[in-house]
């Protein structure tokens, strides 16, 4: 049988790894290593580079040059290097390809199938994404798994005759996920995902980056633009020297000139290890909200967790696992490489589907990260108002799965209906992520309240399938999400923005009214299923009583929303200890 590889796309590096029979092994690449930095170039000669030279040419060369386009996949982004046009997609495609050939000088034959691993809070367009790029590489993509399931696949392996539950922390080189995973009777199952997208050891480099450009009187926004030259090999002595604090407690930058040359004359700055921290600590403070995120969704405390495990090149920093130790009240554990831990998960998952005979009772699920619904409309008195969120499938259910909620038109003889979906936790939709939208026809004319049917699927690759059945004819239509979906345009803000001007002296005018939503709404996305529900219930009431402008009902449903935000967000005003919050 052709070989089918397990390939970690990462944003700073990635690996491809392959199944054997004694486990999964990372394949070296042609230098005889096992990290291909992700990163493409073009040399003044028109050739292509990837990975070391491609770096190697960026510390030099910044313009020609790319990296960090993972943060970019499924978005309308493009780089221009070297007169040339990229997408993200593209660019991914250059690093797969190297991988591809690394993976087939090992075999001696071709390799045409593979497993990809995403970040786990990537979304249905960024999953698109990377299997379109996968597709330019050559490759049939055979599953997209997500990283931080991976890194428990392949520490699952090594303890298959172990209960236990366990939180995997994912800081990578530009993404964050955290997954609580369960492990029974050989079965994975992984019970909770949240992460974020823009958030990763790359983070960190920038930050010390600017603080160096600050000293000097520069603002690194400027200087990237102007001198692109000297931003590019400022970042690799700053990557240099992060790398360098995580086993001493100071480290040394050399600053290049506007060039990005380095000179036996350029000036040296020393950076000590407890100096950086307090330069990155707002970062680091990121990793918060998606921990908070993943417990309350898992109905669990701290306490009940048997071990964390750390996964990706940044949390080697010492910082990143001191707050994890603080967080959870006990060290961190990493056995395995965490820089090629995701590879050989994505691996043991190949072999799954190769049907590899030593991993013939592993059981493997997965959930769906984040929340997928529609645009619906809610009746507040005599005012029908848009724009709010229905979940269909809410976010941490076990996948593949299909859900189906029931909708009604709101006009008499309505024969149409826009059906617009959207990704996120916000309670309104211009909160979420657009996914894209699509025409039900040919609805029977009649009163408001003819029925449809909307019915999410969404399969083991993280892609979305949306189906609309009307009620009375069983006319059905259809719809994939394309990966070119757009957000909310600036004409639907700003009508709703007009819609609300309207209202002069609205009860939701008054500042405690203001902030008491703004501080529900932001707690809505922290929270579990039930309450959340809960929550939703009463921001609906009070949205009517204020609605109806009826004071006794005002102060009463305030009363009730206060008490219900105060129980589940405390201290949120006088802000919260680090230690307490979980």
């Amino acid at each position: 049988m052709d070989p089918i590889v397990g390939i970690d796309l990462g944003t700073t590096n990635s690996l491809v790894a392959c199944m054997e029979d004694d486990g999964p092994r990372v394949i070296a690449n042609a230098l005889g290593e096992t990290l291909t930095p992700s990163v493409v170039g073009i040399d003044e000669d028109g050739a292509v580079l990837v990975g070391s030279a491609a770096r190697e040419l960026q510390a030099v060369r910044m313009d020609r040059c790319a990296s960090l386009f993972k943060r970019r996949m499924g978005a309308d982004w493009r780089a221009e290097l070297g007169g040339r046009q990229f997408t993200a997609e593209e660019l991914s495609s250059l690093v797969l390809r190297s991988l591809k050939q690394d993976a087939e000088a090992c075999f001696g034959r071709p390799v045409e199938r593979a497993v990809i691993s995403v970040p786990a809070y990537f979304n249905d367009q960024q999953r698109k994404a990377t299997v379109h790029a996968g597709q330019m590489a050559g490759l049939k993509v055979e599953r997209i798994v997500n990283e931080p399931t991976a890194a428990a696949v392949a520490y699952g392996l090594h303890e298959t005759d172990e209960d236990k539950l366990f939180l995997v922390f994912d800081l990578g080189g530009g993404t964050f996920d955290v997954s609580l995973v369960e492990l029974f009777e050989g079965a994975l199952e992984v019970r909770a995902s949240s992460g974020e997208s823009f958030l990763g050891g790359e983070d960190f480099t920038r930050a010390m980056a600017a603080r160096l450009l600050e000293q000097d009187g520069l603002q690194f926004e400027r200087v990237e633009l102007e001198s692109p030259r000297m931003v590019g090999r400022l970042l690799q002595q700053c990557e240099l020297a992060k790398r360098r604090l995580s086993q001493h407690d100071s480290a040394v930058v050399r600053m290049p000139d506007r060039e990005g040359r380095l000179e036996e004359s350029s000036a040296e700055v020393a950076v000590e290890r407890k100096q950086f921290q307090t330069w990155t600590d707002y970062i680091l403070a990121r990793v918060e909200l998606p921990i908070r995120r993943v417990l309350a969704d898992a109905r669990l405390n701290r306490e009940d967790l048997d071990e964390i495990i750390l996964v990706g090149g940044a949390t080697r920093m010492p910082a990143v696992s001191d707050a994890v130790t603080r967080l959870f009240g006990k060290a961190p554990r990493r056995r395995l490489n965490p820089d090629q831990v995701v590879a050989l998960g994505a691996a043991v998952q190949a072999g799954l589907i190769a049907k590899n005979e030593g991993l013939k009772d592993v059981v493997v699920t997965d959930v769906c990260p984040f929340t997928l619904g529609v645009e619906i409309s809610k009746q507040f008195g005599t005012e029908r108002r848009a724009g709010y969120f229905l979940p269909i499938i809410n976010r941490n259910t076990t996948i593949p799965v299909s859900r189906v909620e029931r909708v009604a038109t709101t006009k008499p003889n309505q024969t149409v209906v826009e059906v617009k979906l959207y990704q996120g936790e916000a309670r309104r939709v211009e909160d979420n992520l657009y996914l894209g939208e699509f025409i039900v026809q040919g609805i029977p004319s009649g009163p408001a309240g003819q029925q449809l049917d909307i019915r999410f699927t969404y399969d083991l690759n993280g892609i979305l399938e949306a189906e609309a059945t009307v009620v009375e004819t069983g006319q059905k239509v259809a719809h994939v999400v394309t990966r070119h979906a757009r957000g909310l345009s600036q004409q639907d803000v700003g009508r709703a923005v007009a819609e609300m001007e309207k209202l002069k002296r609205h009860p939701r005018e008054e500042t405690a009214n203001r902030f008491l939503l703004r501080r529900a709404e932001r707690l809505y996305q922290e929270l579990g299923q039930l309450e959340r529900h809960q929550l939703a219930q009463m921001l609906d009431g009070f949205e009517q009583a204020m609605e109806l402008g009826e004071a006794d009902a005002i102060e009463r449903h305030r009363l009730h929303l206060q008490e219900f935000l105060d129980r589940f967000d405390p201290g949120a005003e006088a802000g919260e200890d680090y230690d307490d919050w979980l």
